[in-house]
């Protein structure tokens, strides 16, 4: 062979050993080196599905399952598997046009990419995910049905403290303080109420199964046997100190009247009942009509998800009146037999104030005044607080009494365990120098000692304040969780902690306790009285303005009324407020009433029952309201409420 042969054959084995290196080389860097097409080769080959965990079940102090979980399916898309499928079938059947089809497959490649699934459409409803489960195969690879737990209300009540969950937006998924770093795109989070406080009691686990797909797409079984697979954790349920059939009366009674109700036990703090009237039927914000429920009642006139209870303000009116006589017996200013001459108004001041009373002796002491509800009498009470010497001057004494309202829980948020408390407003130095532009004494603002003037509350803290009255000094942050299943941590530590705010001897006290026991037995709430069972009490008619076209101009009255009962070992408290509703004997003594005998006897007597009627049937809306709102016509709507309305037959008796 020439010696240009053997060269020549050389080069060509050269060649060919460099191109099986190059090769070989591309290989090793492929399937070692480089891992992005190795993740695309297991993306082609297996599913990841996602398993939602059921969110925990809350129950009432009787073990009654209020809040519970139930089965809807999500549409899930895989954008780059969506092919030759009858897009036209699958818009009819979700009532929706070939542009929005269009545009739900961009927002799915935009959010998870072209390669993961993404929600198509959420929490189907029955009659879509039966015409779906039936046609799937039309629909084929590309998109799948995967359950979703949702929330159901079987007794229809309780929507301003429970709550409701929302899928998580992408303003919270991308918030830089890690707040939401344990969420994904279309998981579900706490928005309101319990839900939002207990997230990350109630939310779980989410767990991960991983299928393995044949050549056609199709899910052929576990990978591996499934020891890649995490399994989802339900959360942990929740034990309330609610009474549902409590709740269920309340939310009945308010129906056609707007206002609130809080009922407390007051040996533990714990919750009893919180109503916002009127309210809603939380079903109606769970499911495939969420989002259009929640525009309605955002708008609605009545404004049923403004949580009254918690965030409207009142003026206490009379109901404040054995605050302030507590507040002047713990400083010593006077004792339980100190007397004032009223005769039908306080006139120490420069003008006369008139008030309801001036026979003789209606205001002799303590006890008398509040039965009496003397304004001149608090008047004068508070003003021997703030001006008492030993704290040096109006403005210290003015402080001091501030300081013990909020030792009270006035003027402050209490600390409920739900989100979006309000303050309420009381007369503290730094208010008092912005309205009286620094120049003020005790005169200024007497009217606050009778629950008027620069005061202002919430039912909340009114409740509150009734327990501190029933305990004879003392007081639990109020709450609504009482215990967390297999919970370990800390969480309700605070809820157990007492509170003591007054040290009065326990004839001083006892002097405030009889004033409004007399109230129920001979005064203003005598419609309070319970067979059996002795009631404390206090009216109060707050005086209601507001401005109209630059004037003040004044409202009908709000109706009020606090109590606890029985008056020794007390075992609810309540405050009661019926907007616009003139005094406070009419509507929140009756309603607040019955409530107390429903907890005490489990029952409501037979002569009662007519009153129970009147409140039931009775509408304050006024003729515009009742036109403009929608309420009635969504909550008429059946949804799982069906079992408050077992509870309503039963107290009724039809």
């Amino acid at each position: 062979m020439s010696v240009f042969n053997q060269s020549r054959r050389r080069v060509i084995q050269f060649i060919m050993l460099g191109t099986v290196l190059v090769i070989v080389a591309r290989l090793f860097y492929l399937q070692v080196v480089e891992t992005k097409y190795s993740k695309l080769a297991d993306a082609n080959a297996h599913l990841r599905k996602v398993i939602y965990p059921s969110r925990g079940i809350v129950y009432d102090r009787h073990g009654r399952a209020v809040m519970r979980n139930e089965a809807l399916y999500d549409l899930m898309v895989t954008p780059i598997n969506v092919k030759q499928i009858d897009t036209a079938y699958m818009c009819e059947i979700l009532n929706i046009d070939m542009k929005e089809f269009n545009r739900r497959i961009q927002v799915a490649r935009n959010r998870e990419g072209p390669r993961r699934p993404s929600v198509f459409a959420s929490l189907l409803s029955p009659d879509m995910y039966g015409k779906l489960q039936e046609s799937m195969y039309l629909f084929q690879p590309g998109f799948e049905l995967v359950q979703r737990p949702v929330r159901s209300y079987p007794y229809g009540v309780g929507a301003n403290f429970l709550g409701y969950i929302s899928e998580i937006s992408p303003n919270m998924l991308g918030d830089t303080t890690g707040k939401y770093g344990a969420y994904q795109q279309g998981d579900y989070i706490g928005m309101t109420g319990l839900e939002s406080t207990y997230e990350d009691i109630l939310m779980g686990q989410r767990g991960i199964q991983y299928l393995v797909k044949d050549n056609l797409n199709r899910p052929q079984g576990a990978l591996e046997g499934g020891i890649f697979d995490t399994a989802a954790i339900a959360g942990k349920n929740l034990r309330l100190s609610l009474d549902i059939e409590l709740q269920v009366l309340g939310e009945n009674m308010m129906k056609g009247k707007i206002g609130s109700i809080v009922a407390i036990d007051p040996s533990t703090g714990g919750i009893l009942a919180m109503v916002s009237g009127p309210s809603f039927d939380p079903n109606l914000l769970s499911g495939a009509y969420r989002a259009r429920n929640l525009g309605i009642l955002f708008n609605d006139t009545v404004k049923p998800m403004y949580n009254r209870p918690i965030q409207a303000y009142y003026p206490p009116g009379s109901t404040f009146k054995p605050i302030t006589g507590l507040i002047a017996l713990d400083e010593g200013v006077i004792g339980p037999e100190f007397g004032f001459p009223c005769h039908g108004g306080y006139g120490l001041c420069g003008r006369f104030s008139r008030c309801t009373h001036s026979n003789p002796g209606h205001a002799a002491n303590m006890r008398t005044a509040l039965a009496n509800s003397c304004n001149s009498y608090f008047m004068h009470v508070y003003r021997l607080s703030v001006d008492n010497k030993k704290w040096g001057g109006t403005k210290n004494g003015q402080a001091k009494w501030v300081e013990y309202l909020y030792a009270m829980g006035l003027g402050r948020r209490i600390g409920v365990d739900i989100p979006s408390e309000k303050p309420g407003i009381v007369p503290d130095t730094a208010r008092m120098n912005r309205v009286y532009r620094g120049v003020w004494n005790s005169c200024s603002e007497m009217y606050v000692g009778m629950g008027q003037g620069q005061l202002n509350v919430t039912p909340i803290q009114l409740a509150n304040a009734m327990c501190i009255i029933a305990n004879r000094g003392w007081y639990y942050i109020p709450h609504f969780v009482q215990s967390i299943d297999n919970d370990k941590s800390d969480k309700l530590k605070k809820y157990k902690e007492k509170h003591s705010v007054a040290h009065i001897s326990s004839a001083a006290f006892q002097s405030v306790v009889d004033g409004m026991g007399d109230v129920v037995t001979h005064g203003t709430a005598r419609g309070a009285q319970i067979e059996g069972i002795e009631v404390c009490g206090k009216t109060g008619t707050a005086e209601n303005t507001t401005r109209v076209d630059g004037k003040m101009v004044k409202l009908k009255d709000h109706s009020l009324f606090v109590a606890f009962a029985p008056k020794n070992n007390p075992k609810i408290a309540i405050a009661v407020v019926v907007e616009n509703a003139g005094f406070g004997s009419t509507y929140a003594v009756p309603i607040a009433s019955i409530l107390m005998e429903k907890y005490l006897t489990d029952t409501i007597s037979a002569k009662r029952r007519p009153i129970l009627q009147r409140m039931l049937e009775t509408n304050t809306f006024s003729s515009e309201i009742k036109n403009k709102s929608k309420l009635d016509s969504l909550n008429s709507v059946q949804y799982a409420g069906a079992e408050g309305a077992v509870i309503m037959r039963k107290i009724t008796g039809h």
